[in-house]
């Protein structure tokens, strides 16, 4: 597969989202592109899409997911905790 999709991706990001913002902390950059993305995929009319968002593109093609599978719904997954010595 060529990856001229993702190129696409972190240029629109890189001229919309990160060249705009001065981000000087990890959790700020954390929090500008979790909004960029959101955006992007929720409310970003997309001209190979004919004007849709993503979103509304996966909608239109995908079943509708329970309220459980709901990305809104959905907690962040927990990342993995760290192993125990054995010692109690």
């Amino acid at each position: 597969m060529d990856n001229v999709f993702i190129e696409r991706l972190w240029r629109s990001m890189k001229y919309e989202c990160i060249y705009l913002h001065a981000l000087e902390t990890d959790s700020g950059v954390r929090e500008e592109l979790g909004r960029w993305i959101a955006y992007y995929n929720m409310r970003r009319p997309h001209s190979a899409l004919p004007g849709r968002t993503p979103d509304e593109a996966y909608r239109q093609i995908a079943p509708t997911p329970s309220a459980a599978c709901d990305p809104e719904t959905v907690s962040a997954i927990p990342l993995a905790s760290p192993p125990s010595s054995g010692l109690a």
